[in-house]
């Protein structure tokens, strides 16, 4: 399942980084982070969904991708976004 219209609009406001950012990378990351929970959520109920396992696996892949990206550009904007998402433990 996608996220809704509304959700989405909630997940870009907090974390853009001007008024109308809508693809920087911390944006991407955080609806990456945003649709791997509901679906970690899903698995907890449905263990045996591989077919959805198999796209989580993608959108985890994806957002270790863009992660990497950031870490490498600007340290600083990686650090603040990994707080901000609590991402790392």
């Amino acid at each position: 399942m996608t996220l809704s219209k509304m959700e989405k609009t909630n997940v870009i406001a907090g974390v853009r980084t001007h008024a109308s950012d809508t693809g920087s990378p911390e944006v991407q990351v955080a609806i990456l982070s945003e649709r791997i929970g509901y679906l970690t959520e899903h698995f907890k109920t449905h263990t045996k969904d591989h077919h959805s396992r198999q796209g989580l696996m993608k959108l985890v892949g994806q957002r270790r991708r863009l992660l990497d990206y950031l870490k490498k550009k600007d340290l600083k904007r990686y650090r603040v976004l990994i707080e901000k998402l609590g991402i790392r433990k």
